[in-house]
């Protein structure tokens, strides 16, 4: 087991996740924290998972948007065939990841195959997936499936690491050893069995029930909140004379409001009540603007730091590039309405 220090240390400036700290992930189930136990996972509660994830990102931010991403692509152990499930997770080292974009087809062949042809971007953890997943639109003769509604067919599939060619073309400033990479697929054949539906479900669980969106929300939110922990500890580094001591605490108390949020979603479902649009719409707007915040003070705090926060070997430079760059995430932009360029 490594600890916080050790991990940072090998992640340091380096351009993917170590063999060393992939080994601690899969010693540690990290990449299973929603897994169900019976498929040889965590099975962590909501709030549970939560905490773990803001600890990753709080150690180092590549490692705990992996961490997020891919645990959160093998939630979908749930969605899938219960024996498919099984097959795949019994292996200490499963590891699901891709694209949420739909960028490519899927040509029906006949009653249980599919194949897929396309391009997916900003796939997290590429260097280390066992499974891609990606959305593609589903054809057969080459023309679009459309539902009773009139809206065409998508539909989510598996895809062996072996049958993707990755692209790394991750050039941004942060988040460098993430290995957000694209990937391509060329005329792989697909039984049905490795497909799946995000709202349909083969396992009966609380988890299953939480609305994607909620889900999305809050799994990022801890990241952002964690990174800003770290944040916080290298700036003290740098200039201790001046008190974050407001800053930190202010973190602390939106990391329980969040736990909170998770555990009251818990118990909603735990009574078999739904969670309202207005309830979701609220946690959102919530998220909105504690992005916006954090980014406002981590910014300011950044400013004062002076030349040294500038040195891009520093660890507050790489935290600071980190979460600006896991900022541009597009899940808690504001509007454009809402934007206001005065000064």
């Amino acid at each position: 087991m490594l600890s916080t220090k050790e991990i940072r240390r090998e992640l340091h400036g380096a351009p993917v996740i170590s063999d060393k700290v992939m080994q601690h992930i899969h010693e540690e189930k990290l990449l299973k924290i929603w897994v169900p136990k019976k498929y040889g996972g965590l099975g962590y509660r909501f709030e549970e998972g939560l905490n773990t994830l803001f600890s990753c990102a709080e150690t180092d931010g590549s490692f705990g948007w992996m961490l997020t991403l891919c645990a959160g692509a093998n939630y979908f152990s749930r969605n899938i065939k219960p024996e498919i499930a099984q097959l795949l997770f019994t292996h200490s080292e499963t590891c699901f990841g891709g694209s949420g974009m739909v960028g490519g087809t899927a040509e029906k062949i006949d009653n249980s195959h599919y194949l897929i042809n396309g391009s997916w971007n900003f796939a997290t953890g590429a260097p280390h997936l066992t499974h891609f997943t990606l959305n593609a639109k589903i054809t057969e003769n080459g023309k679009p499936l459309m539902d009773g509604h009139g809206n065409g067919i998508i539909r989510s599939f598996i895809i062996s690491k072996e049958h993707a060619e990755v692209i790394p073309n991750w050039k941004s400033m942060g988040m460098e050893a993430s290995g957000t990479y694209s990937f391509t697929v060329e005329n792989v054949l697909v039984n049905e069995d490795y497909s799946f539906v995000y709202d349909t479900f083969f396992t009966n669980d609380i988890l299953d029930t939480i609305p994607f969106r909620i889900f999305a929300d809050l799994t990022l939110l801890v990241n952002y909140l964690g990174m800003a922990s770290h944040f916080i500890e290298e700036a003290e580094y740098i200039r201790p004379e001046i008190h974050f001591k407001s800053f930190t605490e202010s973190v602390e108390k939106h990391l329980e409001k969040v736990l909170q949020i998770a555990g009251e979603i818990e118990n909603i479902l735990g009574d078999h009540k739904d969670i309202s649009e207005g309830y979701q719409n609220e946690i959102h707007q919530y998220g909105v603007e504690l992005v916006q915040r954090l980014s406002h003070q981590i910014l300011t705090i950044y400013t004062q730091l002076g030349i040294r926060a500038t040195d891009i070997n520093s660890e507050v430079y790489q935290v600071f590039c980190d979460y600006f760059t896991a900022a541009m995430h597009s899940n808690f932009r504001p509007s454009a309405d809402d934007l206001d360029f005065s000064f």
